[in-house]
């Protein structure tokens, strides 16, 4: 007699592998033979997913069309099955798939702009955490600042794009056949600073030493050595208008060498 895991892993196993029928010994007919039932989870599973997808990418589904769409996100999602149950995580594959994808090379932009969609996505779901408290900040003694290392807030994402993926976002979800008209899909590279605000959702473009500057930080660089290593920009300018704008939710200090663990 298998166990309630092992009938759960046959039945995963079919719903990933149609050819794979180890699961139909477990299901009871009642009416219906074994595997129209298994059919059924089937499509249900798939068109969860697809729906997924589309919410995830609203964008990208308008610019290729609902078919197109829906076509390359099963082939995505035969090579891509969900690893959660909340579908709200499933894809952060999809832009580099939309990248590569064949029917899709015409469309340079595609794989950009879901990138932006998957940021967008993110930080749309992203937990609510308490921006970086810039009064604790400000108490850390003037000799300490340069090992400050800053950690970014969940709700805000920086990415950069071969193109104006924002502009063309925008316009789609927009419906503005205009300013889509407008889009001059060689105008790139930038960089997109994505963030959650009271308001909703802002992308904004940073120049690129602003952006190379805040990449550092996210990555958890110290700040005198961010500083050193973004060239010539107006740190402290910059550093304020990231703290006022909610790209950090906390801090801490690098070590110093030499001290005690």
């Amino acid at each position: 007699m298998p166990t309630l895991l092992e009938i759960e892993r046959a039945v995963r196993a079919a719903l990933l592998d149609p050819g794979n029928d180890d699961a139909l010994r477990h299901i009871v007919a009642d009416g219906i033979a074994p595997e129209n039932r298994l059919a059924i989870y089937r499509n249900t599973y798939v068109s969860g997913a697809v729906k997924a997808l589309e919410l995830n990418f609203p964008a990208v589904r308008n610019l290729v069309g609902n078919e197109f769409f829906e076509g390359a996100a099963r082939i995505y999602i035969d090579a891509n099955p969900p690893e959660s149950a909340c579908l709200d995580d499933y894809g952060a594959g999809f832009p580099d798939f939309l990248a590569d994808f064949p029917p899709a090379q015409s469309l340079a932009y595609l794989g950009d702009v879901a990138r932006l969609e998957w940021m967008v996505s993110r930080v749309l779901h992203a937990a609510d955490t308490p921006s970086l408290d810039v009064a604790r900040l400000s108490a850390v003694p003037p000799e300490d600042h340069g090992r400050i290392r800053f950690a970014p807030s969940p709700s805000a994402g920086l990415i950069r794009a071969d193109c104006p993926a924002d502009e063309i976002w925008r316009a789609v979800l927009d419906g503005d056949d205009d300013a889509m008209a407008a889009v001059d899909p060689g105008a790139g590279p930038i960089w997109l600073l994505v963030r959650r605000g009271t308001m909703g959702i802002d992308v904004a473009r940073l120049d690129e030493a602003d952006a190379r500057f805040l990449l550092l930080l996210i990555d958890g660089t110290p700040l005198d050595d961010a500083l050193a290593m973004a060239g010539d920009i107006d740190g402290p300018a910059v550093l304020a208008r990231f703290l006022t704008g909610g790209v950090f939710a906390g801090f801490d200090l690098q070590k110093e060498q030499g001290a005690s663990r």
